[in-house]
């Protein structure tokens, strides 16, 4: 997987490196615009500057997930507009509350549980991207599709940890090709799995 991230990474990484910038830079204006607004000095000022800040995070992450796919898919295709995809807002916004409630959960009773919940889930959020899946639907099928291939996937996501603080320690430039790099190597997984249930 990562091995496969490395690789359709040096097809464009320019394109990459920027599709990851973009998306970095344009959620942290807008984040540090919110604290801004709404200064961290009580907690109906925190509040209501979380609530403002839940939407930004998460179309970030929709449109790394888009941009990943895209990416894995037909990286000579790969657009800066890929990053752009709201019409899932809706359904990542209620998948996100529901994986997060299940880790948390699964964390409370055991470390065991929440970690296997992570896991179980993980690709919930491609998969709303991906088929435009319900969030109930999106988890049902990530749990298919990741059965019996946890132990994998944790294997997996140690290494991008190991390549990710490797790339923080690099004087934080690594992280411009280590991050491209692990978020197409989930991406590859993925379509690996899908294929594979």
């Amino acid at each position: 997987m990562i091995r496969f991230g490395w690789e359709t990474f040096k097809k464009r990484p320019w394109v990459l490196i920027g599709g990851f910038l973009i998306v970095t830079i344009v959620s942290s204006v807008v984040l540090n615009i919110i604290e801004q607004m709404f200064p961290s000095t009580s907690a109906d000022t925190s509040f209501i500057g979380f609530l403002f800040g839940v939407p930004v995070q998460t179309l970030a992450s929709i449109g790394m997930v888009s941009f990943a796919l895209k990416a894995h898919d037909a990286i000579e295709a790969v657009e800066f507009s890929d990053l752009w995809r709201p019409q899932y807002f809706l359904y990542y916004l209620c998948m996100t509350a529901l994986y997060l409630a299940a880790a948390i959960v699964g964390f409370v009773l055991l470390i065991i549980p929440g970690i296997i919940a992570v896991l179980t889930f993980y690709f919930a959020g491609y998969l709303v991207v991906d088929r435009s899946l319900g969030p109930i639907e999106a988890m049902k099928e990530s749990a298919r599709i990741t059965k019996g291939h946890r132990w994998q996937l944790l294997g997996l996501f140690g290494l991008a940890a190991l390549l990710n603080i490797a790339g923080a320690l690099a004087l934080l430039v690594g992280l411009l090709v280590t991050i491209p790099v692990t978020f197409l190597a989930a991406a590859h997984a993925y379509r690996t799995l899908s294929r594979a249930a």
